[in-house]
């Protein structure tokens, strides 16, 4: 995203919405509301966060005739509210159809209108079927906010620290991360976050979906983290809009504080 609106404090806003399973035209009409919503607060975000699949849910045993062809009508859509708003928004994911398959992916769109990054998620979740109806992703999800390296990664990815790891390594001081997370798992939704933020040194914006689909019940606490793990802003279970300010000169302090990537022995443990 546009290099030239540097900044070391952004305003963030994530969107903690519900989800109408299999009916897009409902799932963008309501986040029309709630993006009107984000902009005509006190305080205007400079980055605005969705929830996983919002196009659709998991909608997955039809997700060919609803998913949105490349990306087009959700591109389209987010593009000119940046363009009207002047303001960042990570698309949360959407069901992207390409050919005969369909992707989990996130898009990015900067003040401009333009896409910046785009992310389709690579690691599929067995206990919702995904690897039955989705195709996995197979690059990492790199960007840049208003001239800050960042990073997408989608629900299920957070279960895997490696990822993360590699994507602080590659100069990320903010992680972005989609997610339709359900009950019980609340514990590990908080803590594997927290951890991320920790161990990376990074702050990050995790946007859940709220409402029920089908047996299943989302319970939305959206968090924003600092790179200490301090939690700066938390959603209950309803649909709202939470926000935060983030700065973005914590991480160079953190990360010189406590040494953690010139202290790391990966010639004994692996990686890179």
């Amino acid at each position: 995203m546009s290099s030239d609106q540097q900044t070391h404090r952004l305003q963030v806003a994530v969107v903690q919405m519900d989800v109408a399973i299999g009916e897009p035209d409902i799932n963008f009409a309501k986040l029309s509301e709630l993006l009107e919503e984000c902009v005509g607060a006190e305080r205007k975000p400079d980055l605005i966060v969705l929830p996983e699949m919002w196009n659709t849910g998991y909608a997955l045993d039809r997700i060919h005739t609803i998913a949105d062809p490349q990306g087009e009508r959700t591109i389209r859509f987010v593009s000119e509210f940046c363009r009207n708003h002047k303001v960042n928004v990570v698309a949360g994911s959407v069901a992207e159809l390409n050919g005969d398959r369909v992707r989990n992916t996130a898009f990015a769109i900067d003040r401009e209108g333009n896409v910046a990054g785009e992310y389709s998620k690579i690691h599929l979740f067995r206990l919702m079927d995904e690897e039955k109806y989705l195709h996995a992703g197979d690059r990492l999800g790199s960007l840049k906010v208003d001239g800050v390296p960042a990073g997408m990664m989608i629900c299920y990815d957070i279960r895997f620290p490696e990822l993360t790891r590699k994507l602080a390594l590659g100069g990320a001081k903010l992680l972005i991360v989609p997610a339709e997370w359900p009950h019980p798992r609340l514990h590990h939704w908080r803590t594997l976050l927290t951890a991320r933020a920790i161990e990376n040194q990074m702050y990050v914006i995790a946007c859940n979906r709220v409402g029920t689909s089908g047996t299943t019940s989302f319970f939305g606490h959206s968090l924003i983290i600092d790179p200490w793990g301090e939690i700066l802003a938390e959603g209950d279970e309803a649909e709202r809009v939470i926000a935060a300010e983030i700065d973005l000169s914590v991480v160079d302090k953190v990360r010189s504080t406590i040494p953690v990537f010139a202290d790391r022995r990966p010639e004994l443990y692996g990686g890179e």
